[in-house]
């Protein structure tokens, strides 16, 4: 299991994400995201909808992300 901040992957607070790989971190982090009903969210929501309408920018972001996910020590 590994665990990063909300911030550190790219959103606005510190509530922890968990996974036990960079997918599963990665769909946590989203359903935090999705579920977050504040202002501070409004801005990664939106880069998320965004980055979705792109497959290579949406690819180059989980190729970054995983490379952080790996560098990451387990719990």
């Amino acid at each position: 299991m590994k665990t990063m901040t909300c911030k550190q992957m790219g959103g606005p607070c510190d509530v922890t994400i968990h996974g036990e790989t960079a997918r599963e971190m990665s769909r946590n982090g989203a359903k935090h995201l999705m579920e977050a009903n504040d202002d501070a969210h409004k801005a990664a929501k939106e880069m998320m909808a965004e980055m979705q309408k792109d497959p290579t920018a949406q690819d180059k972001w989980s190729e970054n992300f995983a490379k952080k996910f790996s560098e990451l020590p387990e719990d």
